[in-house]
């Protein structure tokens, strides 16, 4: 079909009249959820676990709040010497002038993710692509190439502090094998996939002391006997998974969030690519603060914020999973009860205790109630691209309830992991909390 040359010139000056309103425009919170969705795209690309993608989050977001925090330090204190190991960025110069701090914050997120993802060349095309919207005039360009270089050497400096925190040593750490015994984990189908970052607790954390700075009560033991508790809970997550309500299902399949997850059809595997449930909590502060209403740098804050909470939290969490070492249900279930039974969820490739979605889900839940109270309500629409419909929450605490439970329902998880999940990810948020309690004052007193 032919377009005529009136309405092709009417597309193309509507096309040119967006990149010139958005280049002009104050750059604004949606903007910068927009940046990080961008990210998170990549992250799901890229396949990132659930605990590489927490740290991901962590620094990007981090070098998004340095940069705009190095236009106005004394309105935006530095996170300098208040994270382990962290003592800021050298700033060289304090000419800003024909800079745009707001643009900067965006920039932020694309060179870092650029320098930190493994497919970082994609992020480079979201950062190119916004070069190419603000080459449309030389004051334009000259705005953007400022704002860039100033933002280059800061970024620079937060990725090489990222570079020392342990994670590039991992692959050099003693390979992890799976532990003889029935009660210890071993891989599952349909990809029986090796253990996912069995050291990470060697990562460097943000606010906690240490990984094992909040030891959960022991998991109950493997015990084969009906009458044993940990017998009981392998029961009760079959009868439970035999008997879901639709509302479950749904419950269940909203917060799954396996990047990990494979399809078997006859005798080819596809890979089902997910949000990580970092990925899902990003999406929830995203959410939070468009609808709260808060200014660019309410928003950057935030999203730091929960960010190394949520960072800290998985680091705790695979502390305590490798340490304990629990055989998953489903392998239990099919050795002890039904060998054609399979779990609602795909189960991940690492060990069940304790559930990182009840770790994750409360440790975010209490930062983002901190910042926007108890009875915060919203609708998330976070896994609607993935075909799972909206689902609205009365505040954030009933949210992660949600998450931790559906592990319970998806057959994944026993209930001694999923209460201790929840303790453990509160211990984590409210030590974040106190640790950080400084820069709760800015949501009381404004953001200049």
């Amino acid at each position: 079909m032919k377009m005529s040359a009136k309405k092709y010139l009417l597309l193309v000056s509507m096309i040119c009249y967006v990149q010139f309103s958005w280049a002009q425009h104050t750059i604004t919170a949606t903007d910068y959820v927009k940046a990080l969705k961008k990210v998170t795209d990549v992250m799901l690309n890229d396949v990132a676990s659930p605990v590489a993608a927490s740290r991901y989050y962590a620094y990007i977001t981090l070098s998004a709040y340095e940069t705009k925090a190095s236009f106005n330090t004394s309105s935006q204190p530095s996170f300098k010497g208040k994270i382990k190991g962290f003592n800021g960025a050298i700033v060289s110069g304090s000419n800003t002038e024909g800079t745009s701090p707001a643009l900067a914050s965006v920039l932020a997120i694309f060179k870092a993710g650029q320098l930190l993802l493994p497919s970082g060349y994609m992020v480079k095309r979201e950062l190119d692509s916004v070069a190419h919207i603000y080459d449309i005039n030389e004051e334009n360009k000259k705005l953007f190439d400022k704002t860039l270089a100033w933002v280059e050497p800061i970024v620079r400096q937060i990725v090489q502090h990222a570079r020392t925190d342990g994670f590039t040593k991992l692959n050099n750490l003693s390979r992890y094998t799976p532990l003889k015994g029935d009660g210890f984990w071993q891989p599952t189908a349909p990809a029986f996939m090796a253990p996912v970052e069995p050291h990470w607790n060697t990562i460097r954390t943000f606010t906690l002391d240490s990984a094992q700075q909040f030891k959960t009560v022991r998991p109950a033991a493997y015990n084969a006997s009906k009458n044993s508790v940990f017998y009981k809970m392998m029961l009760e997550v079959y009868n439970t998974t035999q008997h879901l309500t639709e509302q479950q299902k749904d419950i269940a399949s909203f917060w799954d969030c396996n990047p990990f997850a494979v399809q078997q059809i006859g005798h080819v595997e596809f890979g089902l690519k997910k949000i990580s449930p970092g990925g899902h909590w990003i999406g929830i502060t995203g959410i939070a603060c468009l609808k709260k209403g808060f200014d660019l740098d309410h928003t950057i804050l935030v999203h730091a914020l929960v960010s190394m909470t949520m960072a800290d939290a998985f680091i705790a969490c695979w502390d305590e999973k490798y340490r304990s070492n629990r055989v998953r249900p489903e392998t239990v279930i099919q050795r002890l009860v039904d060998p054609r039974w399979r779990p609602l969820l795909q189960t991940p490739p690492f060990p069940e205790y304790v559930s990182g979605h009840s770790v994750a889900s409360n440790a975010s839940a209490v930062m983002l109630t901190q910042i926007f109270g108890n009875d915060f309500s919203y609708d998330d629409d976070t896994e609607v691209e993935f075909g799972l419909p909206i689902r609205h929450f009365t505040s954030f605490k009933q949210a992660a309830s949600e998450a931790a439970i559906s592990r319970l329902y998806g057959g994944i998880h026993y209930m001694d992991a999923i209460e201790a999940g929840k303790w453990l990810g509160v211990k984590v948020g409210d030590l974040a909390v106190k640790k950080l309690n400084e820069y709760f004052k800015f949501f009381k007193q404004g953001l200049k």
